[in-house]
């Protein structure tokens, strides 16, 4: 599903070619498939450290907001019964 498509490698055409250059074009004709492979995992590495570090930027400001909203609790109950009295 998240492979790349890779282009389809041309063959080439039948010739009587000495040993040498037969070994010469074989080893030029296949296309290294390492760096497409080390783009993808590149990336999906770095989406998931953006995610992690989003999440627990997400995670440290929700946090704060339960502490404020906790505090103001408390010092909202602390001013009503120092008014009471």
């Amino acid at each position: 599903m998240l492979r790349p498509k890779l282009p389809d490698i041309p063959t080439p055409p039948p010739t009587t070619v000495t040993p040498q250059q037969t070994q010469a074009s074989a080893s030029s004709a296949g296309r290294p498939v390492a760096p497409y492979v080390g783009v993808g995992v590149g990336a999906v590495a770095a989406v998931v450290v953006v995610g992690i570090v989003l999440t627990a930027l997400l995670t440290a400001v929700a946090v704060s907001a339960v502490s404020v909203a906790i505090a103001a609790v408390v010092l909202r109950s602390l001013l009503s019964s120092a008014n009471k009295r």
